[in-house]
């Protein structure tokens, strides 16, 4: 009986020893859209007043939490049942990163000053503090699931290309899945206080010496920091979308073959959020026509 307990703990070593190697493989190749995800999850959680930084950014990470819950067992089924429609949940999640990111970009260059009455009668409609609270959660946390399907996909493929058994990746999926949550979501709330941490330090030093100097550069850098974040945001969006459809859709992964992948990335991105955009444009137009009559 000993050498049977023995036996089983060793097996178990064996498999956390396996799950370890491989997780930190499946990590590194992650690495990159873990830098996207952080860039529009950092952008999507601030904007809020001090007070609601923290409820809010709780908010997506559990919501972030139960998007993986949901993915995990649903691309473990699809993977044993029929593989090839992840690929094309992946394509449809790029379509919509490609509409946020190219609706930002038109948004920023075509959005005219409104001045006089139109301001009142934006302001008029202008949803409440509460309800655009909601909304842009509601915004990020849907983003976070698109972003949380490739990474749940790319680890799940770096194991499959190591031949690991069923238990491994079981495991080494939800722990990339688990570590790329914590990460992201732990860096964002490092950033979006770093004004409270700043006031502290000039607080406590008095407003002299390094310390003063330090919490003052935190105090300024971060609408710096937090403007540099929606333009990376937006960008990551874009060639997220882009690396989805040069690598999913067969066609496009052949085509350009002289081109460096970062632009064709950027290419793929804009004109899939271009298309995107007029699918939407056209649909809002025509479901208003029959909500009219």
């Amino acid at each position: 009986m000993a050498s049977g307990f023995f036996a089983i703990l060793d097996d178990i070593a064996a498999l956390m020893d396996d799950v370890a190697v491989t997780s930190k493989i499946a990590t590194q190749k992650t690495a990159g859209i873990l830098g996207d995800d952080l860039a529009v999850n950092a952008e999507k959680a601030t904007g809020f007043m001090s007070s609601r930084e923290i409820p809010v950014l709780w908010a997506i990470t559990k919501g972030s939490f139960i998007n993986k819950l949901i993915i995990l067992p649903v691309v473990f089924l699809l993977n044993w049942l029929y593989q090839p429609a992840i690929n094309y949940v992946l394509i449809l999640g790029g379509f919509y990163l490609a509409f946020e990111g190219v609706e930002k970009i038109i948004e920023f260059l075509f959005h005219r000053k409104k001045e006089g009455h139109e301001v009142i009668e934006e302001s008029e409609k202008e949803e409440s503090a509460e309800d655009s609270e909601k909304s842009k959660i509601k915004s990020a946390i849907t983003t976070d699931f698109i972003l949380s399907i490739e990474i749940v996909i790319i680890a799940l493929g770096t194991v499959l290309e190591e031949s690991h058994p069923f238990i491994t990746q079981i495991l080494v999926t939800s722990l990339v899945a688990f570590i790329a949550t914590v990460g992201v979501y732990g860096i964002v709330a490092l950033i979006v206080r770093m004004d409270d941490a700043g006031f502290k330090l000039i607080k406590k030093s008095k407003g002299k010496g390094f310390f003063a100097k330090l919490g003052q550069f935190l105090v300024d850098a971060l609408p710096w920091i937090i403007k540099a974040l929606g333009v990376i945001g937006t960008i990551a969006l874009i060639m997220v979308a882009g690396e989805i459809f040069a690598h999913r859709i067969d066609y496009l992964h052949h085509f350009l073959p002289t081109w460096p992948a970062i632009l064709k990335q950027v290419v793929f991105g804009l004109a899939g959020g271009l298309v995107g955009v007029a699918l939407f444009t056209v649909g809002k137009k025509g479901y208003s026509l029959v909500t009219k009559k």
